[in-house]
């Protein structure tokens, strides 16, 4: 259900939508920057090395495995970083749900069984536009707002929040 009132004084736009794989694999795409591959695995490989350095002084084996073991679920955990984030979503109580979607102009909230956000627009501090959505940071956090659940007035009514703030 989308509903859609559009004046010249005031903005509001509503809809509905599941929380399902293919929304939050386009969150992740969308936000998630991947790092440079040798800075990404220097954690693992630091866990590898202090782990392995134990075990060949022989102070605690069970200490030195378990800390190697933890290196290679960090290059694990970097290697398959969407599946990995895709399977956490997917477990959390909040997939499958349904949520709800509202821009007007006091910001952009969020609801649904588990959360309930409301982004301000004054609050963000910039809007990025990409080809299926728009990323909305604020205080250093990214918010990911997908085109799939707009029409074409709320894809214009963000933009002009964007240019706003640009």
């Amino acid at each position: 259900m989308t509903m859609t009132a559009s004046s010249h004084s005031s903005f509001y736009y509503s809809t509905h939508f599941i929380l399902d794989k293919a929304y939050y694999g386009e969150c992740f795409d969308a936000s998630v920057t991947q790092d440079v591959p040798r800075t990404a695995y220097a954690k693992a490989l630091g866990f590898l090395l202090v782990g392995l350095a134990l075990l060949l002084t022989g102070v605690n084996a069970y200490a030195s495995w378990f800390i190697i073991a933890l290196g290679v679920l960090e290059a694990l955990s970097i290697k398959f970083k969407r599946p990995w984030y895709l399977a956490r979503q997917m477990m959390s109580k909040a997939a499958g749900n349904e949520a709800s979607l509202t821009l007007d102009e006091q910001g952009v909230k969020t609801e649904s069984l588990y959360v309930k956000q409301l982004l301000l627009w004054d609050d963000i501090d910039t809007i990025q536009e990409t080809t299926t959505g728009f990323l909305l940071l604020s205080s250093g956090q990214k918010h990911y707002l997908s085109k799939r659940f707009l029409d074409k007035d709320s894809c214009e009514f963000v933009r002009q929040k964007g240019a706003i703030k640009g």
